[in-house]
């Protein structure tokens, strides 16, 4: 073959491992992945762009190599504020949605809650939020220094904006005050939304509303010290729109984005 012993045997000791090679590129989308996510995704998100990009590998490898990497999902004990002692009147207030989450047309049934964020130079801060079920997307939000009726109100009618509500549409939500005030009771008949409440104390009953707000402590708000108001509404509208709603694949609807159900059932 014209070669000499020595160049043979070189290569034969330093030959590329196929495997190995296989790794290292691996390594690198794995790793471009969980950049381009923030450091948010774990392996069975990576996994799926992975599988979106034509590169097929299972999932137990990728955590492997994860691990490897030493690099993973961002976790964060959550803070849990203190619940409010104040008793609830549940006389009269129906649980139509009864955790039937799966649904197949946009603007039928919605969820929605308050969540705490607390921001240095002013203290707490209140955010409201109005989910559609059928893309898991969130339509509308509101983001305020007080917790009150009206600030449901203005994520309700941001909300609007992105498609007309079907004729008596599910609007759910928890027994809180500002839920159960008569402005927001009020404006819910004005748009023929029929009210439904969870359970007391049952956060199951709105178990996709509790979902976000986990989704967003744990990748967002538990990541950083916000010192202004102003800082944190933006980081919160970045996040919402420029992340959860058109970038974030979601077990719930088969690792879609959730603007592209939106789009798609328009």
């Amino acid at each position: 073959m014209k070669i000499s012993r020595s160049e043979y045997y070189y290569h034969k000791r330093h030959r590329t491992n196929a495997y190995k090679e296989d790794n290292r590129k691996l390594d690198v989308d794995i790793l471009r992945i969980y950049n381009e996510s923030k450091k948010r995704y774990g392996s069975p998100k990576i996994h799926q762009m992975l599988e979106k990009e034509g590169k097929y590998v299972s999932k137990k490898r990728v955590g492997k190599r994860m691990r490897f990497l030493k690099i993973k999902s961002c976790i964060v004990k959550k803070y849990k504020p203190a619940s409010s002692s104040k008793q609830v009147n549940s006389e009269g207030k129906e649980n139509l949605l009864n955790q039937e989450f799966e649904v197949d047309e946009l603007r039928t049934k919605m969820v929605s809650n308050i969540t705490y964020i607390y921001v240095k130079n002013y203290g707490w801060t209140y955010l409201a939020t109005v989910e559609d079920l059928c893309s898991r997307a969130i339509i509308g939000y509101s983001y305020g220094k007080t917790i009150d009726a009206e600030l449901v109100i203005e994520a309700i009618k941001n909300a609007q904006t992105k498609g007309k509500f079907k004729e008596q549409a599910i609007f759910h939500s928890d027994l809180g005050s500002q839920y159960t005030s008569n402005k927001v009771e009020k404006y819910l008949k004005e748009l023929g939304l029929r009210h439904s409440y969870s359970e007391k104390g049952y956060p199951y009953d709105n178990a996709c509303m509790e979902s976000f707000n986990a989704i967003l402590k744990k990748e967002e708000v538990n990541l950083k010290e916000y010192e202004t108001f102003e800082e944190a509404k933006m980081a919160l509208f970045e996040f919402i729109e420029g992340w959860y709603n058109r970038k974030r694949i979601h077990s719930a609807i088969e690792y879609q984005i959730p603007y592209d159900i939106e789009r798609m059932s328009a």
